[in-house]
């Protein structure tokens, strides 16, 4: 048995000044909420979030999923963004569990951000991967290999290999007897495409392994402290280089990166902002489709097709595509969901006020509370007393949108003082073409996420700002390079 620990970044001892517990906080302290806390003003924002209201997209849900992808009279309100693949979508998402966790807050009361404990370390440090290492997190190691010091844990799906193109053996996240995951974070298990994703960033550091011992590394802690280090610094370039470039344009990264920081600024260590994790980055809710493809199947005439989620069904397992089951037919082929350059790449939606229908009925969600995620959305800028859109505009120094552009929120006398998380869908709708985030959300989203990378003394910015990825082409490293390298692509 091998003694000693392995530390992530955050719970070695400091070394650096950065070091500090992060909480939640405010970009924008002296900004007051965009209203008081009111039961009539509850009762307008449950009527803008809710089913059949203007934030939803009205698609024709009862129709066969694949009739939702292909007819688009079924998704007249529902737009596909030409810009971004569906996969970014579910990057989006994975990258918010790597930042945050508010397990303390709820719907009902008001709290101070400041006060509220921020469960993620607010880096792209890959906590939901790793855990606290091989020490403090040995049940996501394989305890078969190198005495569980290098190998992170995963489970083959049986049958798999005999629904898919390829007849290749698929993984699932490892489970315990009640098919809840062994995994850093949970919430990676929330639907389909993220666990997969998961499995994905799990085989990366597996095969980084592989290769470091095919290089001649013999120690176990240093094998698995470089490849950790790879899969982090690789993942970190897609961030800067790929996903932010997508989401907020790449003029907007190169002015953050060559003039600064303009609004979020940190003194001990980097926190998260309400007006991102509540408001600015919840823009990705606009951007999942009603439906997807879930996998090629064997043929095309088994094509797997599924709504993304359906609360009224009694066997979710293989029809929707909720987490927390497996089956031989439950894996993604990716071709769907990021280009490969074959043409079977789907589009995500575009960012704007209309949701997808499907999120307006979540699943598992107790009678008592909300069912729709735009309703849930709208009361936490209550709960985190979030400023309007008007204000963060002006306070950036930014033209705010005409009443006009907000015209349907006039009957709820919010056109003057929007919620922040619907003025950001709005913002991007009106001026960016719904392709990408506005000039408010997209500084909010890019001075958040870059700034970060600062913060964390074993980001690459941080150790070798010069570094380049070896594992792509071309001295570049994409989504899709990562999947081909972690060998979780089915050839078709």
């Amino acid at each position: 048995m091998l003694h000693g620990n392995v530390y992530r970044s955050d719970s070695m001892p400091p070394t650096s000044k950065f070091y500090d517990q992060g909480k939640f906080g405010r970009m924008f302290p002296t900004l007051p909420p965009f209203s008081l806390d009111s039961p009539s003003l509850r009762t307008a924002l449950m009527k803008i979030g809710e089913r059949r209201g203007i934030m939803d997209a009205q698609d024709d849900v009862d129709k066969d999923p694949l009739e939702l992808i292909l007819n688009p009279a079924l998704r007249v309100n529902n737009p596909d963004n030409p810009d971004m693949s569906a996969g970014m979508t579910f990057l989006g998402q994975f990258l918010d569990h790597d930042m945050t966790l508010d397990i303390t807050s709820s719907l009902e009361q008001q709290v101070d951000p400041e006060m509220i404990q921020n469960f993620r370390t607010p880096t792209f440090a890959l906590d939901s991967i790793y855990g606290t290492g091989p020490s403090g997190s040995p049940y996501l190691f394989d305890q078969t290999i190198d005495h569980g010091f290098t190998t992170l844990l995963l489970e083959p799906i049986t049958g798999s290999e005999t629904k898919c193109r390829d007849g290749s053996l698929k993984y699932d996240l490892p489970r315990n007897s009640q098919n809840t995951p062994l995994i850093g974070d949970p919430r990676n298990d929330e639907n389909l495409v993220l666990s997969q994703m998961q499995v994905a960033f799990i085989k990366f550091h597996n095969n980084l392994v592989a290769k470091l011992k095919a290089e001649g590394l013999t120690n176990p802690v240093e094998i698995f402290l470089e490849a950790q280090r790879l899969t982090r610094w690789h993942y970190q370039w897609i961030i800067l280089h790929e996903f932010l470039p997508k989401t907020v344009g790449q003029a907007l990264v190169d002015d953050i990166l060559q003039n600064g920081r303009k609004f979020y600024q940190w003194s001990n260590a980097p926190y998260i902002p309400v007006e991102f994790s509540v408001a600015a980055y919840r823009f990705g809710h606009s951007q999942v489709r009603p439906s997807y493809r879930v996998n090629f199947g064997t043929n095309d005439a088994n094509q797997i097709f599924a709504l993304f989620f359906n609360d009224n069904l009694t066997n979710p397992v293989t029809i929707d595509m909720r987490g927390g089951s497996r089956a031989p037919e439950r894996f993604i082929d990716w071709q769907t969901f990021f280009d490969f350059g074959d043409n079977n790449a789907r589009n995500n939606k575009r960012i704007d006020t209309k949701i997808s229908t499907v999120m307006f009925d979540l699943p598992g969600m107790p009678a008592n509370e909300p069912q729709s995620l735009a309703q849930r959305n709208l009361l936490r800028h209550l709960t985190f007393k979030v400023p309007s859109g008007q204000r963060v505009a002006a306070a950036m120094g930014i033209p705010a949108l005409l009443e006009n552009d907000l015209a349907d929120l006039k009957p709820f006398n919010l056109h003057n003082r929007t919620p922040l998380w619907f003025y950001v869908l709005r913002e991007a709708d009106v001026k960016a073409d719904a392709k990408r985030l506005g000039p408010v959300g997209g500084r909010i989203v890019g001075e958040v996420m870059i700034g970060l990378l600062p913060g964390d003394n074993t980001s690459y910015l941080s150790q070798d700002p010069d570094w380049t990825p070896d594992l792509g082409s071309n001295s570049n490293f994409t989504m899709v390079d990562l999947l081909k390298f972690a060998g979780v692509v089915t050839t078709l």
